[in-house]
């Protein structure tokens, strides 16, 4: 039942969104290959029909049996216990499990969320269809949930993919804080607190070399307090020109189905993280024209 009510409400917040990047004309810049589409398409309905519901009956299962006395044992908690207990169990882990799959093992299984060359809602849920499966804060959900944290769950879930959906939206919300002076004390206090679009986009950026990308930070999904915490914050209230890998530019794009089955399909590119022991891209210097040439020698990053 919360699984259902969840992707209720999550299709409904992605067709507000989706309006709001269809009123403001984004979309026709996107320029979104069919192997995008797919990747995009593919891997949402993975996720709420195969991976999510998954877990969840996993979880239940096997709190069942290892702790059958526990159910709605936690019911009685106040609002703003469950709250900060899902904060840690599911938003926390899922910043440190976001940033270890930008270590050189797991980018394989979170790369695909980087190769969109555009912002939009769109890319929210693009990755390999195994980095949800792995995702600690989904397992520790669904044993929250068994716990009694149903209800609370749903209102939680609900507050998360506004805020995950609107940072990688097209059209970003928090643009008219930075615009008008008297709302930049809001702008300060929001920026610190939840995800934006500002710092989000800049996890994306397709360079460092601006002063705006920062695809080795910003890691945090619901709460950019992680960030801040742990030392990997970078605030500029700009947006990144530009989006992607450079590798992409260089090697051309991987094909979808690798890109979202991988390791059970490899890729056939020249050079390519998705191989058996194949490496990331190093981030070189540019040639004449401003593209990155390949590296001689490409080391892990």
């Amino acid at each position: 039942m919360v699984n259902l009510v969840q992707n209720i409400v999550l299709v409904t917040i992605i067709l507000v969104f989706a309006l709001l990047e269809i009123r403001s004309r984004k979309h026709e810049h996107f320029h979104a290959t069919a192997d995008d589409t797919k990747l995009e398409l593919f891997m949402f309905l993975a996720l709420l029909a195969v991976s999510q519901p998954f877990i969840f009956a996993v979880t239940a299962k096997l709190s069942a049996l290892a702790m059958p006395e526990q159910r709605n044992a936690w019911a009685h908690l106040p609002w703003w216990a469950m709250g900060a207990i899902l904060l840690i169990a599911d938003d926390m882990t899922q910043y440190w499990w976001h940033r270890v799959s930008h270590s050189p093992r797991l980018w394989p299984l979170h790369r695909a969320h980087h190769t969109a060359h555009y912002m939009s809602i769109r890319i929210t849920y693009r990755n390999n269809f195994f980095y949800y499966l792995m995702m600690p804060g989904l397992w520790a959900s669904g044993v929250l949930i068994y716990l009694g944290f149903g209800n609370a769950y749903l209102v939680y879930i609900v507050i998360k993919l506004a805020v995950i959906l609107g940072a990688h939206s097209a059209v970003p919300w928090d643009a008219p804080l930075y615009r008008v002076k008297w709302l930049h004390p809001l702008a300060w206090v929001l920026e610190r607190t939840v995800v934006t679009p500002a710092t989000h986009w800049a996890h994306h950026a397709l360079t460092n070399d601006d002063g705006i990308g920062h695809y080795k930070g910003n890691f945090g999904n619901l709460l950019f307090v992680w960030d801040l915490l742990f030392g990997t914050a970078k605030i500029t209230r700009r947006y990144p020109s530009r989006v992607g890998l450079q590798d992409d530019l260089v090697f051309g794009k991987e094909r979808w189905f690798v890109e979202m089955f991988y390791p059970l399909i490899h890729s056939r590119r020249a050079h390519s993280a998705l191989v058996p022991g194949g490496r990331a891209y190093a981030e070189t210097e540019t040639d004449g024209d401003g593209r990155p040439e390949a590296p001689a020698a490409v080391s892990k990053t």
